[in-house]
């Protein structure tokens, strides 16, 4: 059985960038769903008890097909909202360093060139989803390739074999009790919060 993990900050840790009340919600209420889904949803399926998180979606394909969507959707929503909330900390880190920073550089030109085009990415997402800063690591070279991506409703880069760097939501339930539809707004303040030194 999966359960909701705790946060290590209150919900008022973050304001004023992400007002208590949506962190409440998003966290209690939005995120709590996802595991109780799942957990219905992997009922139905003893064989897979010993199955981690990561096993169910690195190998979703494998997941029996009456229950393959659910796990998608609910385990997709909890693995990507534990990774976010672990992101976040208004005190944090503001910029990225050592081979992380590099790699940014070498690809986007410049950590302002990067936020811009994450930022665009972001943006540009039709609906719900995630924007994705995402590693993929070449087989034969070992060379970190860095890409912004964005995925739909609650799919996960890991499903499709890509490890997730960081992470935003940018589903409305993210954003609009402070932001109401201005996602600009919210993306901005993302970064105000965004904890370099939590990224893996």
């Amino acid at each position: 059985m999966f359960e909701l993990p705790k946060l290590s900050y209150a919900y008022d840790a973050l304001e004023p960038f992400i007002d208590a009340k949506t962190m409440e919600i998003h966290h209690s209420k939005h995120h709590q769903t996802y595991v109780t889904k799942l957990n219905e949803a992997l009922d139905k399926h003893p064989e897979l008890a010993d199955w981690s998180l990561m096993d169910l979606l690195t190998k979703i394909n494998d997941v029996p097909q009456d229950i393959r969507k659910a796990v998608q959707n609910h385990g997709g929503g909890h693995y990507n909202h534990t990774l976010f909330w672990l992101l976040l900390n208004k005190d944090g880190q503001k910029q990225p360093s050592g081979e992380l920073a590099e790699s940014i550089n070498a690809t986007f030109g410049s950590y302002d060139a990067f936020k811009e085009q994450f930022t665009n990415s972001a943006l540009g997402l039709f609906g719900s989803g995630w924007t994705w800063l995402i590693e993929v690591r070449s087989q034969e070279s070992g060379v970190r390739k860095l890409q912004i991506i964005n995925t739909a409703n609650q799919d996960c880069p890991l499903m499709n074999g890509q490890t997730p760097i960081i992470g935003l939501d940018v589903w409305a339930h993210a954003y609009y009790l402070k932001h109401q539809n201005k996602r600009a707004d919210y993306i901005k303040d993302f970064w105000e919060v965004l904890d370099w030194s939590s990224v893996k």
